[in-house]
């Protein structure tokens, strides 16, 4: 899979994240899924106001 638009990417770490927060885990999982980084997950997620928890290596803050 290629990049994916920021669109679509916003709106499926919105339906994955619950009352406004995505654990690392579902972060990774998600990028997995839509062919994208990881940080693109976090951008995505950033500009939603969605917190990115439960991160053991501190990648998301």
């Amino acid at each position: 899979m290629g990049e994916k638009p920021m669109e679509r990417i916003e709106e499926e770490v919105q339906k994955t994240a619950v009352e406004g927060r995505l654990s690392c885990g579902q972060a990774f999982a998600l990028a997995e899924k839509l062919g994208v980084k990881p940080r693109t997950i976090g951008e995505a997620a950033d500009k939603l106001q969605i917190r990115i928890v439960a991160c053991q290596l501190g990648l998301f803050k």
